[in-house]
C-alpha cells in the first residue's frame, strides 16, 4: 500500500481491552498479516496501563510476519530508556527486522498521576527528547555513551548485542501541539496529527518537519454503502459519549482537545470526513467515509499539503484494507492534480 514518493502507511493493532483474552493473540497475528498482504510498511500497538504489553504484542506481530514492522508505542514513564533500547536490539537480533517507535509524551493524565508521574505537558516533551536521544545514541553504537541530562543520566553505556544500521529504528511523535512539533524538530522524527475537515487544513510543506495523518478509512463504490456500513460498525452509543466528555475533561492532549472542538457533522455524503466514533468513544481518529473517487480526492489532497506518511486504524477485516488500499491506488493518481490545494 505504499503511494506516492515515500508515503508510508501503517494499521493498527487491535486492543487488548477490547479483545476476548482468548482471541487477543489470533486476532492480532490476524491483522499482523492483513496489513502485511496489504502492503502496509507497519502497525501501530498501543500502550496504556490499561493494555497488556506492547513489546509482546510486537513479538506476536514479527512472528506472525515476514516483513511488517511493529510501531511500538513507548512510554517513558514505564521503562529505562536503556531497556527500550534492549527490546530493538534483541528483537533486531533475534529477527532481523526493523522497528517504528511512537515516543509518546502523554497519554491519559490518570494513568500518569498513577505512577506518581505530575509533569507538566510541555515538560513531558522535554523529557521524551532526552529519552529518545539515550535510545538512538546506544542504538547507533558509535562508541560508550556518557548523557548527563536533567532527567537521565548514563555513563559508558554500550548496547550488546549492537543493532545493525539498516535496523535503526523509525521514529514517531505526536505533532498536535508546539511542544510535540518542536520535539520532532529535535528527534528528526514523523510527528503524527489529525486532520481538519476538508478545506480547513493548512499546507505542511517548509516547516521543517515530516507530517503523518490519523485517521480511519471507510470506503465503497457506492457512497451510500459506505455510509451504511459506517453507520452499521459506529451507531450512536450514550454510554460512548459520556466516556468521551470524561476522557476529554481529564485529558491534556492537544490532539484530543482539538478534536473534541470541532463540530460534530451528521452523516452527510457532501462532506467524507466523520467524527462519529471519536464522538462515541469507539476511536481516537477521524475517519473519511464514501466512494473511493472521493475519499480519494481527500486523501490526495493530503498528500499535496505534504502528508508524509498515514496511520490507519484498526481493520475490522482483510475485506476492509481491500478497500483502504484502493482508495490509496486512486489517491497516487490523483496527488499532484487536485484543484484547491496551494
Amino acid at each position: 500500500m505504499t503511494a506516492t514518493g515515500d508515503l508510508r502507511i501503517f494499521s493498527t493493532s487491535p486492543m487488548s481491552s477490547k479483545t476476548v483474552d482468548r482471541e487477543y493473540l489470533q486476532r492480532v497475528a490476524d491483522v499482523a498479516r492483513w496489513s502485511e498482504e496489504a502492503g502496509c510498511e507497519g502497525t501501530l500497538v498501543y500502550t496504556d496501563n490499561s493494555l497488556v504489553d506492547p513489546w509482546l504484542t510486537a513479538q506476536v506481530i514479527l512472528d506472525s510476519t515476514t516483513r511488517l514492522c511493529p510501531l511500538v508505542a513507548v512510554q517513558p514513564v514505564y521503562m529505562h530508556p536503556y531497556t527500550a533500547a534492549k527490546m530493538v536490539a534483541s528483537l533486531g537480533y533475534m529477527h532481523g527486522r526493523r522497528l517504528w517507535l511512537n515516543m509518546l509524551a502523554g497519554g491519559f493524565r490518570n494513568d500518569l498521576l498513577a505512577l506518581n508521574d505530575p509533569t507538566p505537558h510541555d515538560e513531558r516533551y522535554e523529557r521524551t527528547v532526552e529519552y529518545t536521544d539515550i535510545i538512538t545514541g546506544l542504538l547507533d553504537d558509535e562508541g560508550p555513551l556518557t548523557v548527563d541530562g536533567r532527567y537521565y543520566t548514563v555513563t559508558n553505556l554500550r548496547m550488546t548485542p549492537a543493532l545493525p544500521f539498516e535496523l535503526r529504528p523509525g521514529v514517531m511523535i505526536s505533532g498536535s501541539s508546539d511542544a510535540g512539533l518542536a520535539a520532532a524538530r529535535r528527534l528528526g522524527a514523523l510527528a503524527v496529527q489529525y486532520p481538519r475537515p476538508p478545506g480547513q487544513e493548512e499546507s505542511l510543506r517548509g516547516i521543517g518537519v515530516d507530517i503523518g495523518f490519523r485517521i480511519g478509512i471507510i470506503a465503497r463504490d457506492d457512497a451510500h454503502e459506505a455510509w451504511r456500513v459506517a453507520n452499521d460498525r459506529f451507531p450512536p452509543d450514550r454510554k460512548g459519549q459520556i466516556a468521551h466528555k470524561l476522557a476529554t475533561a481529564v485529558s491534556d492532549s492537544q490532539w484530543h482537545h482539538q478534536l473534541a472542538q470541532l463540530d460534530e457533522r451528521p452523516a452527510s455524503e457532501l462532506s467524507p470526513y466523520w467524527l462519529g466514533p471519536f464522538h462515541n468513544y469507539k476511536t481516537f481518529c477521524p475517519y473519511l467515509v464514501g466512494d473511493y473517487a472521493r475519499v480519494a480526492t481527500e486523501v490526495a489532497r493530503y498528500i499535496d499539503l505534504g502528508a508524509t506518511a498515514f496511520v490507519l486504524d484498526i481493520p475490522p477485516s482483510r475485506e476492509e484494507l481491500a478497500h483502504i488500499r484502493a482508495v490509496f491506488d486512486h489517491a497516487r493518481q490523483l496527488a499532484g492534480a487536485v484543484e484547491g490545494v496551494a
